[in-house]
């Protein structure tokens, strides 16, 4: 497995997120509670009776990278093969969908011919659109290895912002968002010789460093730079993921990388070639299985003649659906005009991850059944008819592929809580309750794996490199005990490790210049750009139950270059408005972002701080070819928020993101923080907030009605219970030592005397951690350098700060360089 046993900050920390406090643990109709058959039961007279009054189409289901395959197999062969209806689409389709269209263009299926040991063997890699550094920080690690093995390895970045990949890189190509085409274009026109209409367009359109530099907004000497590397060196991995794949171009983007390899045979082989790195765990198992709403299982195609008819056959399905259906944009947009009318939603929060969210929520609220299969209330959940509770992580049975094909066995060692079950047997009960029984009558996740894997080899015959039909005939011990297996691996034939190889068989594809579908205007001057953060995972409902991962970036923020931010104070908050939606983060200056242009990351819910939800901001546009819609480019403008006064409320329990006008909850240790800030009196704020604490105690106040300045702590028999503190601007004092002190038992009488003074009397402040995985903060990180240590590998020794997962490591490689000047 290409972690080698390693875990990011995020998966060190899955063991704390195994709670069942927050759990769903049985099923529900309209908030009460129902035993399963019950349940089951309404699912499948709701689509039943849908179907039968507006047709198949009016009913759909939208799925996530997060089940099982064989949970996405019985999803698309329940919706596909008999409810007669394609309107079965993942939110991959928000990740995915344009390097799968790529792929198809280029390879004539959705291939991968790259395998993560490239990264090792190349001389140049090069990252598009990809912070690998935080998102990807294993193989981040894996690449810098390789680079300290191999010192003349390069590695470039090519990315609009300064991210924390971007400090080992030898060079960081900043281009203007949407002119990754032109970039990839320039480096065709100067590499390809052989004569293609790819290669006259790139010509015609890129003739030169200097046309390149004029539409990428980059030097024509870093773009000359890069260029001769790319031509001087034989094994080139490009990797890339969102940064080139969410936009209304991505699958040009993701094709024009894909020409630079073919055209010069940097594919297939060792250490070259265009790789798609997902984002999710199964992202690429739901590929295989046909789970967006335009693909069919086992990389059959509608459009290929004989596909259709041999999964008909395969599935015995007469119904099978006859056309591509509806994609996630355009299926929620259909929700809300009432053309579906019943949908099952499973493992996903589309209210919050969708762009134009709310639009999804007013969808979701007037649809007539909205079922959700989920472990934990959502977003989405709270909007449902029919909750069915299901398996997490640990306690699911099945199998994942991830980027390089690999197919893994992932297993339970936890008992299923309360009545949760596994989405397959879910979606089994009901197809055998809508008479589709006899083709879901399967005993266990190891009979639907090999169906799939039969189904893969079933009429292939070589036509498709997708076939995995050797494990077609595994028992259920052999399916158990199943070591990862890369596929293709067919009954007849042999294992392959790279596809494509020199390029053999693979089309170079055209990809003129098209700008995004929305520009910059006088109204929206700004361009907001949208991504993850370090230490949390989409939207937070398994990342956000552990407080070490709220560490390092608890609240949501907007990243602007100082330039831009003449009217916003670093720490203040701000308004920022689309045409769609607007949502208020806390300000962040950094020079990393290009002038005019912003960032903020997607993860936070109404849970967490319903006012910082950035996706009702981002405009829904989407890719022609791929559907996925352009999460990194929304024309915006930015306002200071008018807040009259900002504070924080700590206490023993959560009390809800609502306290205020802007609001930011989450745990902190034995205390739950609440970040706040309001356009009230703040006078009249401090009574209302010290009401809803617990009342029992005594409390310890501090008032300075002129100043602005309220504090207010509450102790009862000895212990702290709450702390309120409320002042006129953001500059208040750390939290991290006030949060130390809910683990006493008993206050000293130096912190009882202290406490709203917000420090120790005396030493020194906790501080926040740099390295998540070890608790090891800026002090720790100085205090090593300053005896001695002068690499990131001896403060590593020294602390064990980034000899884990290694995503803090950009952050200590820029201390030390700032500590040794």
């Amino acid at each position: 497995m290409p972690n080698f046993g390693r875990l990011c900050s995020k998966g060190s920390a899955l063991g704390e997120t195994l709670s069942l406090d927050d759990r769903l643990l049985h099923p529900e109709i309209n908030r009460k509670r129902v035993d399963w058959h019950t349940a089951i039961d309404a699912v499948a007279q709701r689509f039943g009776e849908t179907i039968a009054r507006h047709g198949p189409n009016s009913v759909a289901l939208y799925v996530s990278g997060q089940l099982l395959t064989e949970d996405y197999y019985a999803a698309n062969k329940f919706a596909k093969g008999f409810l007669g209806t394609a309107n079965i689409d993942s939110n991959s389709r928000l990740c995915m969908a344009s390097a799968v269209a790529a792929h198809k263009r280029a390879f004539g299926e959705d291939l991968v011919p790259n395998v993560y040991a490239d990264l090792e063997l190349a001389d140049l890699v090069v990252l598009v659109g990809s912070n690998t550094a935080w998102c990807h920080p294993v193989i981040y690690q894996r690449i810098l290895a390789a680079r300290a093995a191999r010192p003349n390895m390069r590695l470039v970045v090519v990315d609009p912002r300064r991210t924390a990949t971007c400090e080992g890189a030898d060079l960081h190509l900043a281009l203007r968002p949407g002119s990754d085409v032109a970039l990839f274009s320039g480096l065709l026109a100067r590499l390809a010789t052989s004569p293609s209409e790819a290669v006259a367009v790139a010509v015609q359109q890129t003739p030169d460093v200097a046309t390149v530099a004029g539409l990428c907004d980059l030097a024509a000497a870093d773009i000359a730079k890069f260029y001769d590397w790319f031509a001087q060196t034989r094994a080139v991995v490009t990797v890339f993921s969102q940064g080139v794949n969410q936009s209304s171009a991505g699958t040009d983007k993701v094709n024009a990388i894909i020409n630079v390899h073919v055209a010069t045979g940097r594919i297939g082989i060792a250490g070259s070639g265009p790789f798609s790195i997902t984002g999710q765990p199964n992202a690429m198992g739901g590929r295989e299985v046909g789970a967006l709403a335009n693909t069919l299982a086992a990389h059959l195609e509608w459009s290929r003649p004989g596909d259709t008819a041999l999964l008909r056959q395969f599935w015995q399905a007469p119904n099978l659906a006859q056309k591509a259906g509806r994609t996630a944009v355009d299926l929620f947009r259909a929700v809300g005009r009432g053309e579906i009318r019943c949908v099952w939603i499973m493992a996903t929060n589309p209210c919050v991850s969708l762009p134009e969210a709310e639009a999804v929520r007013t969808a979701l609220r007037s649809c007539e059944t909205v079922v959700v299969s989920d472990v934990t209330r959502t977003d989405t959940t709270d909007l449902a008819h029919i909750v069915l509770p299901a398996l997490a992580w640990g306690e699911k049975s099945g199998t994942v592929t991830n980027s390089e094909r690999m197919m893994s066995r992932q297993r339970a060692f936890l008992p299923a809580p309360g009545e949760a079950k596994p989405d397959w047997w879910a979606v089994a009960q009901v197809a055998g309750r809508m008479g589709f029984g006899a083709a879901f009558n399967w005993s266990g996740p190891a009979k639907i794996f090999r169906e799939h894997a039969a189904l893969s080899g079933y009429g292939n015959n070589g036509r498709r490199v997708f076939d995995i039909s050797a494990l077609a005939s595994a028992t259920d011990a052999e399916y158990a005990a199943m070591r990862p297996t890369r596929w293709p691996c067919p009954a007849m034939g042999t294992p392959t490790t790279r596809l494509m190889v020199g390029g053999i068989g693979a089309q170079l594809v055209p990809t003129p210049l098209r700008p995004p579908a929305q520009a910059a205007s006088g109204a929206y001057p700004l361009l907001l750009n949208t991504g993850r953060i370090r230490d949390q995972w989409h939207t937070m409902t398994r990342t956000g139950k552990t407080p070490r991962l709220h560490a390092h970036l608890p609240e949501p923020f907007l990243s602007i270059h100082p330039d831009d931010a003449i009217e916003v104070s670093d720490g203040a908050l701000v308004m920022v408005t689309s045409a769609t939606g607007q949502a208020v983060l806390r300000a962040r200056h950094d020079r990393g972002q290009r002038p005019g242009e912003i960032y903020a990351p997607m993860h936070w819910t109404d849970r967490f701080c319903a006012a910082g939800r950035i996706n009702p901001v981002v405009n829904a546009a989407t890719d022609p070819v791929s559907f996925q819609p352009e999460l990194k480019h929304t024309p915006v403008r930015m306002s200071a928020w008018p807040a009259k006064w900002y504070g924080f409320l700590l206490t023993r329990m959560p009390l809800g993101a609502e306290l205020a006008g802007w609001c930011a909850m989450f745990p902190a240790g034995a205390a739950w923080r609440h970040e706040l800030a309001d356009q009230d009196a703040a006078e009249q704020a401090f009574v209302r907030l010290k009401a809803v604490c617990p009342t029992a105690g005594a409390w310890i106040v501090l008032q300075d009605g002129a100043a602005g300045v309220h504090r207010a702590a509450l102790v009862q028999n000895g212990q702290l219970q709450a702390v309120l503190f409320i002042g006129p601007t953001s500059d208040l004092p750390q939290r991290e030592w006030l949060i130390s002190l809910f683990a006493q038992q008993v206050l000293t009488l130096a912190d009882r005397r202290a406490v709203l003074a917000g420090r120790p009397l005396s030493g020194d402040l906790p501080e926040p951690p740099v390295c998540v995985c070890f608790g090891v903060g800026l002090r720790a990180l100085r205090s090593a350098v300053e005896a001695g240590c002068a690499s990131v590998e001896a403060i590593g020794v020294a602390t064990k700060a980034g000899t884990n997962c290694g995503s803090c490591q950009p952050e200590i490689r820029a201390l030390l360089a700032l500590q040794l000047v």
